[in-house]
């Protein structure tokens, strides 16, 4: 047992990945805000299961209320805090666990989004790294339980990039690689923020989607003109990335480049992007998945969209270009989310920039 860790959100991620390091021993708690959860895990432990291939399993841990944070100030204070909160709660989450770090504690962003820099500006950019969930879809599907639509990673992918905000390998980055790799496949980065923008275009193309749809993955792939769409989104998240500097990973296993250009309508990127997302729908189990914002949106949670698709458009405005696909999808995801409109494709596909 090495340093003292919080989970604060104990969620699908942070509990999938919690369980892990509680299961391998490490010094973990466990930090939530929905009763019901922290009453599940406390009584009955927290269960981990996959679709296929990995047997179930329940782990016994350290789990307590928002609420009862303020009674670990009795005890040695924690040394690394994973924030796995929804990007909305990322402040206050942040500001929260702020006052239990060690001295030299400090806080790894394990988020769908970008949000390093709202965590630095409350504990300052030495005590933040990132951690990237890289095609994993899980889900906090009943209290106490998360379930993963897959099994592990294959050979070819790896889930989970650890990076420091300066791109240097370090000793706390390699621990955290540590610490997630006991749930899967991971590697430090020097690219955190080429891999960070990647993560947040793959998300782009695909939340947002099901949000709006009410489609699972799979549906929207075998959908012609939600797939062009989706390569649109792709694209246009891909050229701000590009403008910004970033060196941009590949998104699905795909050159971000060949993205751009079947978002443009060049007609052998289309056809090339056709073909590789259609063999993805066609695989066992392939895409049969709701991902996380359309979980959000079935389950009536307030959703990330600001924080994916409208960051990509905030920050295209800073630098003069235009993403109105990303602008569109945003707009409607919100009115969907306020019932304006009941989730169905043709919001998309009326738009005819497909």
């Amino acid at each position: 047992m090495g340093k003292k860790i919080a989970i604060v959100g104990t969620g699908a991620v942070g509990g999938y990945a919690g369980a892990y390091m509680a299961q391998a021993g490490e010094d973990v708690t466990f930090i939530d805000f929905w009763p019901e959860n922290v009453e599940k895990i406390r009584a009955d432990g927290l269960k981990i299961s996959h679709i296929r291939d990995v047997p179930e399993f329940t782990v016994a841990v350290n789990v307590i209320h928002m609420t009862e944070l303020q009674a670990t100030a009795k005890s040695d204070p924690f040394d690394i805090a994973f924030v796995c909160v929804k990007s909305y709660d990322t402040a206050w989450a942040t500001t929260m666990i702020q006052q239990y770090l060690s001295p030299n504690g400090y806080i790894v962003s394990l988020q769908n989004c970008i949000n390093e820099e709202t965590i630095a500006g409350i504990v300052g950019w030495g005590r933040v790294l990132g951690c990237i969930a890289s095609s994993i879809t899980v889900d906090l599907c009943e209290p106490g339980h998360v379930r993963r639509a897959a099994g592990k990673s294959a050979a070819n992918h790896t889930v989970f990039r650890v990076g420091e905000v300066h791109g240097r390998i370090t000793e706390r980055a390699e621990e955290i690689c540590k610490l997630v790799a006991y749930a899967d496949s991971a590697y430090t980065t020097e690219n955190i923020w080429g891999e960070r923008w990647s993560k947040l275009v793959t998300n782009g193309m695909a939340n947002g989607m099901s949000a709006s749809t009410g489609l699972v993955s799979k549906e929207i792939l075998m959908d012609d003109g939600l797939r062009h769409f989706s390569a649109k989104l792709g694209g246009e998240g891909i050229r701000v990335g590009q403008a910004l500097g970033y060196q941009l990973e590949e998104i699905h296993h795909i050159d971000p480049e060949l993205i751009a250009k079947a978002g443009e309508g060049d007609p052998e990127a289309k056809a090339k992007w056709d073909e590789l997302r259609l063999a993805e729908a066609n695989k066992p189990g392939g895409g049969a998945h709701r991902p996380s914002m359309g979980q959000d949106m079935v389950k009536g949670r307030r959703t990330e969209i600001e924080f994916i698709n409208g960051f990509i458009c905030d920050k295209a405005k800073e630098i003069g270009l235009d993403t109105p696909a990303n602008a569109a999808l945003t707009d409607i995801v919100k009115r969907v989310y306020k019932g304006e409109l009941e989730p169905d494709k043709k919001h998309i596909l009326d738009l005819r920039m497909n």
